[in-house]
């Protein structure tokens, strides 16, 4: 596998990917123009104007919420070139989560694009609470722009911020859903994710003549470096897709041409589904990602004779550590199918027991992950930190797995409680908290059970207060007014009382055996 190339950061691997290929068309927006690699450049170097015009000092960190589009790129670009961190706010995610994650890294400067069905999001944050501490300025696309605000900053002064980062400064803060109620900031610099993202992009072969649709949120660890940054790297096209509809993604991979897809087995599913409805041409796919789920293995030989792909990758990895194992080429359809293959260059992972004691291959036991990959540690929880990633730098995961004699690697269960919805991580205790803020309820636990359509699903139980009416259908309504559509429950359950165990504590086992 050739090694990374000596960029060290984000803004330098933009300025000579820029310099060498100007001509190259990074983005491709299906409703608008294409954005060349000197574009892109050009458009990032007056964005970190703004920012400096703004006050935002080098380590600062800048929010960004919106759908997917060439504006998030070239956004995400600008806040690297004035040597801030990226804060990237789910653009599903209502004005109470973001002005939660706002609030807790401390974002000076929130840029915002358009929601997914088009709402300015702006305007989602004063009317639910006052904004922010430390949230100085508020960007929308049709006020002032940053790259207006810059004007009055001389270039040379932005060029030599962009070229002060360093290798080990850090990037982006990344939310992943937590075990207490409230998400965490995964701290991740520029070195990891150079390398991590350029491996990545070697082993699923992406290239300069690639087409690439980036389905998951840029505000995703997935979307933003194994699509946004992915492409960059490798000078793929990529096309934002802002909201995913399956008609429009058939549309879309023949009207494109489209080589790469990425997503949940579900999407692939899907694409089945539509191929058997209507004559979709499709001939141009060549690389299928599925990201650490079973897939089932009459799935890819489906994918590889129905489609003609060249090769379907499955992979995990985690927003803690980056990229963990993927399959390679000429695995079997079995080792694709069962496996999220062998760890990457530079990643060890051990299989140990509740006691710390490495297990035998073919046996179950929490997976341990060591290297470059592992995030710098969660934003400002230094005790959170040290309960993830031990004296010996290896990160405990809460995932559960097994290693064969091979070295592949199968995720079979989670230990913590996180249940996946089409590919995203729902923490029930968050979803709980954001329930418990509606106003009527005592109490509120929610479970992850199986859903034919999205892997996953949540059923919430939930207890009235004293002299209040809970209604499933209000909660429901509420809940989609408040929370990422991905975190609403399927199901809200009224009961007189939670199930308990002898600690006192809500008995989940017992409400999975109701569900």
């Amino acid at each position: 596998m050739g090694s990374t190339p000596d960029w060290g950061t984000l803004p330098c691997m933009l300025r000579d990917q820029a310099d060498r290929h100007p001509d190259d068309v990074v983005v491709a927006d299906p409703a608008g123009p294409r954005m060349t690699l000197a574009a892109l450049r050009a458009q990032a170097a007056g964005i970190a104007r703004g920012l400096v015009a703004l006050g935002v000092a080098p380590g600062d960190r800048v929010a960004m919420w919106g759908v997917n589009s060439p504006y998030w790129v070239a956004h995400a670009f600008g806040i690297w070139d004035a040597g801030a961190v990226i804060v990237p706010v789910p653009a599903r995610g209502k004005g109470i989560e973001a002005a939660q994650l706002i609030a807790k890294t401390g974002a000076k400067v929130l840029v915002t694009g358009a929601g997914p069905a088009g709402e300015p999001l702006a305007g989602l944050l004063p009317d639910l609470l006052t904004p922010p501490p430390g949230l100085r300025h508020v960007v929308t696309p049709d006020g002032p722009g940053l790259e207006a605000l810059g004007a009055r900053v001389p270039a040379r002064e932005a060029e030599e911020r962009a070229l002060a980062v360093r290798p080990g400064d850090l990037c982006e803060i990344m939310s992943t859903s937590g075990t207490t109620g409230t998400p965490k900031g995964v701290m991740i610099d520029h070195s990891q994710v150079l390398r991590g993202y350029w491996d990545w992009s070697e082993i699923v072969t992406l290239d300069e003549h690639d087409r690439y649709p980036v389905i998951a949120p840029f505000s995703h660890g997935f979307g933003l470096n194994a699509g946004l940054v992915a492409c960059v790297l490798r000078r793929a096209v990529m096309v934002p897709i802002p909201v995913f509809t399956p008609d429009a993604m058939m549309s879309l991979i023949s009207s494109e041409r489209v080589t790469v897809l990425a997503g949940p087995p579900t999407l692939f599913h899907r694409l089945l589904d539509e191929l058997e409805r209507a004559p979709w041409d499709v001939s141009s796919l060549r690389v299928a990602i599925c990201g650490a789920a079973a897939v089932p293995a009459r799935l890819i030989t489906r994918l590889v004779e129905r489609v003609g792909l060249d090769r379907v990758i499955n992979a995990y990895g985690l927003m803690e550590g980056t990229v963990v194992s993927m399959t390679r080429a000429g695995d079997p359809v079995e080792v694709v199918a069962a496996t999220a293959g062998r760890p990457v260059p530079g990643i060890e992972v051990r299989i140990v027991d509740d006691d710390g004691k490495e297990v035998a291959a073919g046996e179950r036991g929490e997976i341990l992950q060591r290297g470059y990959g592992v995030m710098r540690g969660y934003w400002e929880e230094p005790e959170r930190t040290a309960e993830v990633i031990d004296a010996d730098g290896w990160l405990h995961t809460g995932d559960i797995g097994v290693l064969d004699e091979s070295g592949n690697l199968a995720i079979v269960d989670r230990k913590k409680e996180l249940y996946i919805v089409n590919g995203f991580n729902v923490s029930p205790a968050e979803v709980e908290s954001l329930l418990l803020r509606e106003g009527s309820l005592a109490q509120a636990a929610v479970v992850g059970v199986p859903d034919a359509s999205s892997g996953e699903a949540g059923l919430a139980y939930v207890v009235a207060r004293p002299g209040r009416t809970a209604d499933p259908e209000a909660l429901l309504a509420w809940a989609r007014a408040n929370m990422a559509d991905y975190k609403v429950p399927k199901r809200i359950v009224v009961l007189d009382a939670l199930p308990a165990n002898a600690n006192g504590k809500i008995d989940k086992l017992a409400l999975r055996r109701l569900s």
